[in-house]
């Protein structure tokens, strides 16, 4: 319908959301049965449990609620509680809050007598032609009666929403990793800013645009607004890079890697890659909290010099003080002038005071602006320098205090809390006492939960902040304290594949950290987080390499920050053994995901350690292994093949013999990367690696190696020989549910079919490992793919749709960075020659493939049969 808008799905693998409102302890049971309904038909259940306490953060469940598809109550014989100065209970307050246009099942438990207010509720959703009114018994039939019934109201809307899934499709083919985040809130006051970076970077003369201000400015918010403000300027793409829980400068160009989707396997220099990805295309890069490595600056000149169509909008609190950058400084939101009070009209009120009322009303939606409280509004925005964080932080005191009661507690506190920060710029002093004023009016035990926090990275979940709790003044606590920090505005809450998650504002955990420290608590808390994601690991791990792999690779990503604070962690306070376990237990998932360069970083700060705490030789081999794995690619020698040769040897005499053999499959193709390869001992190296790994049982190095025996008997012209080791790679991964070497093995064991001229088994192949790649969400293996559907298509002569394949596979190798090895290049020899025969057929269809999504690419290279089969893949990634 024109000029409708559709609701958007925010969640990471872009499903249907459906909002489940309760109460928490009676319906506990019903909950579950509802969400496992909810599961079943692949939907994303949004189970706020925060919301159904008697404190519902409304500012919290009102976000949930705008951003879900559906909206499920259940009831039973509670009406919930009713908080003070609240007129109805959490309960009313999610259905009343729900959008009028949001789809509404309402399911009533039989019960012998019910709140009286809960029959007033019911009796007003009876009436509600917007709302389906439906009875139940027990959980067993709620679970059932909640699967049919979203079952039959998408196939209602199926027909009415055909373009809001294709826009979805489209939107769903691409990783939500790099997306500019959506703000939670409204954001007040930055218009004229938004305006005035889009002029800048309009303007296409400054490489680098740095927004710089003091921590709680709103640098990250006036970003996002930015960025959304000129995605029409960068058709090639917008990007926003977190940088909050990188604290090395040698990480800023794995985690700008990370973002940008490409893949570091090893074999060729990250910045090298950026710059293949980057080539030619107009993209903005948004590079959040650059502050704490701005020793890493400089390699933004170097990444703009290869890249020049490329511009990077940074947030710091510090000048970056590099060629091509231009400064812009955010500025503090508007206060009444002088002594004047706070405007009771809406529209001539000063951002600072628009912003606290915002907040406010999120917790009292009765506050407003009179004469009685007009002053004292001006006089706390005046304080807070107009500081937005500050100012959030105040407006959350509402719960507790009246305007009256916030200003005389700011005028007493701020100049003694400002005095004692002296040696901070004034905007960081007056933020720093703010924090710290909000934080004193909590109880002892929230403050050291808020201190506690501090160790974790980027977010966090109510898991991993109970694992925590061991000892801690808030030990059995952490559900109500960590509410209470929500309702404070010191912690946020959102939702992440499917899961709710927590975080801090980056000055609050460093305001929170340096409290840790200060009270020396610091340490113990850091080996309390280590220990909680090892063990995490530990859970997760071994699934890597068998049929769990896909959600396991995913799983672990969604806990990236942490696993790499864990590691942090673990080599900061000496704990190097366990440090080397944990980064070899997840070598699988450094593979898969291309962090090799990030790893390699931790490794080589743990042997530098080594002289103040010794390592165990596993440990040793660990490392080097991780340090020497890029050298043996990108800077290949006999020094490298020796330092692997160490490597093999020190895993021997630890006792760990699978090392040692993924070690020794190592050197095989180190040597063969030498200007003069020794061929011979590298397959005789690789087959007793093979041999050893398949007597431990290890599959995924046993099919991996063998994938290396096929490539080096392929360039050999041994093409039997690499079919032969090709189909046992594929046979390993297949039995063991191997989906990354599956996807490896089939793409290079269709290309040689291939060329062998097997055509029609080359094509059922290059289909079958599309799709393995799809479902693992593997865009080098798509790229493969879709190259080899294009090489049969070309074969066919379907110049148009080869065209467009070789161009959208293109595409995505450029994105990722990744380019292959010319040996094992099918299709393009093929397209060259329909290329000559009927030139505007190819040149149509690379026009077309320039401009299509991943979905479509894939749709393209499948039988239309194979869609259905495929799309729900593709709305996962």
């Amino acid at each position: 319908m024109t000029g409708v808008r559709h609701p958007v799905i925010r969640t990471p693998d872009q499903r249907i959301r459906v909002f489940v409102s309760s109460t928490l302890r009676e319906l506990a049971e019903e909950r579950e049965a509802v969400r496992a309904a909810i599961e079943r038909l692949r939907l994303a259940p949004v189970m706020f449990e925060l919301g159904a306490r008697p404190h519902p953060p409304r500012e919290l469940y009102r976000s949930y609620l705008s951003q879900s598809d559906v909206f499920v109550g259940i009831y039973a014989s509670s009406y919930g509680w009713v908080a003070p100065d609240e007129e109805v209970s959490g309960l009313e307050d999610e259905y009343n809050l729900a959008p009028r246009t949001m789809p509404k099942l309402i399911y009533i438990k039989a019960a012998d007598q019910r709140d009286e207010r809960l029959v007033g509720l019911i009796a007003r959703i009876q009436a509600d032609d917007t709302a389906a009114y439906l009875p139940f018994e027990t959980s067993a039939d709620l679970e059932d009666q909640v699967a049919g019934d979203l079952a039959m109201l998408l196939a209602e809307r199926f027909d009415e929403s055909r373009q809001v899934d294709d826009s979805a499709m489209t939107d769903a083919s691409a990783s939500l990793v790099g997306k500019v985040p959506v703000p939670y809130t409204t954001t007040i006051g930055r218009d004229a800013d938004v305006d005035a970076v889009r002029t800048l970077l309009a303007r296409g003369t400054d490489r680098v645009v740095s927004l710089i201000g003091p921590g709680g400015i709103g640098k990250s918010r006036l970003a996002i607004e930015t960025a959304l403000a000129c995605e029409d300027l960068y058709p090639d793409g917008v990007f926003f890079v977190l940088l909050e829980g990188v604290l090395e400068p040698g990480l800023l160009l794995p985690t700008i890697a990370y973002h940008l989707g490409i893949r570091d396997n090893g074999e060729a220099a990250l910045e090298e890659r950026i710059s293949h990805a980057l080539a030619g295309r107009r993209t903005l890069v948004v590079l959040d909290n650059f502050e704490q490595i701005v020793d890493a600056a400089p390699a933004l000149v170097r990444l703009y010099n290869v890249a020049p169509t490329t511009t990077f909008l940074v947030t710091s609190r510090i000048v970056l003080r590099i060629r091509g950058e231009r400064v812009y400084e955010v500025p503090a939101l508007t206060t009444p002038v002088g002594l004047a009070s706070a405007s009771l009209d809406p529209n001539t009120r000063t951002a600072a005071v628009a912003l606290f009322v915002d907040r406010a009303q999120a917790i009292d939606p009765g506050f407003a602006v009179t004469a009685g409280n007009a002053r004292d509004l001006a006089d706390i925005c005046r304080a807070l320098e107009g500081l937005p964080l500050a100012i959030e932080l105040a407006a959350a005191k509402v719960r507790i205090l009246d305007a009256a009661g916030i200003a005389q507690r700011l005028e007493q506190s701020l100049p003694l809390l400002t005095a004692a920060v002296r040696d901070l710029p004034e905007r960081h002093r007056t933020m720093r006492a703010t924090i710290d004023w909000s934080v004193s009016l909590l109880p002892e035990h929230q403050r050291d939960l808020l201190e506690d926090l501090g160790v974790f990275a980027t977010r966090f979940t109510l898991d991993a902040v109970e694992a925590l709790g061991a000892g801690r003044s808030w030990d059995g606590q952490a559900i109500d304290a960590l509410t209470a920090l929500v309702d404070g505005s010191l912690v946020k809450q959102h939702e992440m594949g499917g899961r709710r998650v927590f975080s801090l504002l980056a000055i609050v955990r460093e305001y929170a950290i340096g409290r840790l420290k200060a009270r020396g608590d610091a340490d113990r808390v850091r080996l309390a987080h280590a220990d909680y994601y090892r063990a995490l690991v530990a859970r997760i791990a071994p699934d890597l390499g068998g049929p769990g792999q896909a959600d396991a690779v995913v799983r672990l990503g969604l806990d990236l920050p942490n696993l790499r604070a864990a590691v942090r962690h673990l080599v900061y306070t000496d704990r190097l053994d366990e440090a080397g376990d944990f980064a070899w237990s997840l070598l699988i998932y450094w593979w898969i995901s291309g962090f090799f360069a990030e790893v390699r970083l931790w490794m080589l700060e743990l042997l530098e350690k080594q002289h103040e705490q010794p390592i165990t030789p596993h440990t040793r081999a660990v490392a080097w292994f991780f340090a020497l794995w890029g050298e043996m690619w990108q800077r290949p020698s006999e020094q490298v093949v020796a330092g692997l040769g160490e490597c093999v040897r020190l895993f021997t005499e630890s006792g760990d013999q699978d090392a040692a053999a993924m070690a020794l499959a190592a050197r095989a193709t180190a040597r063969v990367q030498l200007s003069d390869p020794d061929a011979d001992r590298a397959e005789a190296e690789l087959r007793d690696a093979v041999v050893r790994l398949r007597e431990l049982g290890n599959g995924w190095a046993e099919a991996i190696t063998e994938v290396s025996l096929g490539r080096l008997a392929w360039v050999r012209g041994a093409t039997d020989d690499a079919l032969a080791h090709f189909d046992r790679a594929t046979a390993v991964a297949e039995a063991g549910g191997d989906l990354h070497t599956t996807s490896v093995a089939g793409n290079l064991r269709s290309r040689l079919n291939f060329q062998l001229g097997h055509i029609d088994l080359a094509e059922e192949e290059f289909l079958q490992t599309l799709l393995v790649s799809v479902r693992l969400h593997y865009d080098e293996g798509v790229a493969y793919g879709l190259e080899g559907v294009c090489a049969v298509a070309a074969a066919h002569g379907e110049a148009w749709r080869a065209a467009a394949l070789a161009v959208a596979a293109g595409e995505i190798r450029r994105r990722i960075g990744i380019f292959d090895v010319e040996a094992f290049t099918v299709h393009t020899p093929y397209l060259e020659i329909l290329r000559g025969r009927d030139p505007q057929s190819v040149a149509a269809g690379e026009a077309a493939g320039a401009e299509l999504t991943l979905a479509e690419a894939v749709h393209l290279a499948l039988p239309e049969s194979d869609h259905d089969g495929v799309a729900e893949a593709l709305r996962a990634w």
